[in-house]
């Protein structure tokens, strides 16, 4: 057990600065605790982080302030409808002078990286995203180039007004980690909005709490969360229980098994949790599987947000915690 508890060691020492991060974020994003924290854990495990929410409720800021946050360079991409590969990758570039051709990196080179309206794109340009959010590089005229590390993918999708827009395919949902949901801010968040804005926007007096190294080391301490065979099989029922419930025609694939488990460590450690617990476990399962799921029903619509979570929250009823 003293070997066990030597070898979780980090995962309590990272928690003060985690939650300084935290913090720091939250004074831009006033009132959305949950969703800070379960995005910082998702940068945490290199995960991916779609947010899907109405316009104005602050999906950009918290890209942003995260960024800050932590001394890492960020890059926005707004998705239309006539975006190209190259407008996110970049590509070879000509040069009169001397006819020779240079290859100019795009956008999608820094650490955090928000692709605004990521459902607006022609299918060619989303999945300009997919090397980068799967295997952290880029492939340019032949050659593979290395993306930033940490990199992290922060996707926005308007679920209003969706003519002119091309769904993600279920392939490309299932490259994110969680799928978030900000909501409106209470009575009270947002009449201090009024007030902690009136002059200048609190983004530009953020600071730095760590630096890119710090960052990483948290990050690494994140490994040394230790799931045990008993939560490692809680995780593989949830998923596995996904793929024989009658409202659904396709279940969560092993990624989703291994997105829980990555998703439960990084929550546990920036909590400065030693060992995974099933309620982390239970409160992360719905961000983590239900994009990955498709409704059986045909008039409901393949990815509708409520509907999914709703499935995976009946069959987490379902599940025994194990002791």
């Amino acid at each position: 057990m003293d070997a066990a508890v030597t070898e979780a060691a980090p995962a309590q020492s990272g928690a003060p600065l985690a939650q300084a991060i935290v913090r720091n974020v939250e004074q831009v994003l006033q009132g959305k605790h949950q969703q800070v924290e379960w995005a910082l854990a998702a940068m945490v495990a290199s995960g991916h982080v779609l947010l899907e929410d109405v316009p104005g409720l602050g999906k950009t800021m918290l890209a942003r302030a995260l960024a800050t946050s932590v001394g890492l360079s960020f890059k926005r991409i707004q998705f239309t409808a006539d975006l190209m590969p190259s407008d996110i990758v970049g590509g070879p570039v000509y040069n009169p002078k001397d006819g020779s051709f240079a290859l100019r990196p795009g956008p999608v080179f820094a650490h955090i990286v928000l692709a605004d309206e990521v459902n607006r794109a022609n299918p060619r340009a989303q999945s300009a995203l997919l090397e980068c959010m799967e295997e952290g590089q880029v492939t340019l005229d032949g050659h593979s180039l290395p993306l930033p590390q940490p990199f992290v993918v922060l996707a926005t999708q308007n679920p209003m007004d969706m003519a002119g827009t091309f769904p993600l395919p279920e392939a490309q949902m299932d490259r994110f980690l969680i799928r978030l949901s900000l909501g409106y801010p209470d009575f009270a968040t947002e009449a201090g909005l009024i007030q902690s804005q009136q002059f200048a926007h609190p983004i530009q007096r953020l600071q730095p709490v760590c630096t890119p190294a710090q960052f990483a080391d948290l990050a690494e301490g994140a490994r040394a969360v230790i799931v045990t065979p008993e939560m490692a099989q809680f995780m593989a029922q949830i998923v596995a229980a996904t793929r024989t419930h009658p409202m659904l025609r396709f279940g969560a694939s092993p990624r989703g098994t291994l997105g829980l488990a990555r998703m439960a460590r990084a929550l546990s450690h920036v909590r400065g949790q030693r060992y995974v617990e099933p309620a982390v476990v239970r409160e992360v399962a719905p961000a983590v599987l239900a994009h990955r799921v498709v409704l059986a029903q045909p008039h409901v619509q393949a990815h509708s947000v409520q509907a999914t979570e709703n499935v995976v929250r009946e069959i987490l009823a379902l599940q025994r915690t194990p002791r």
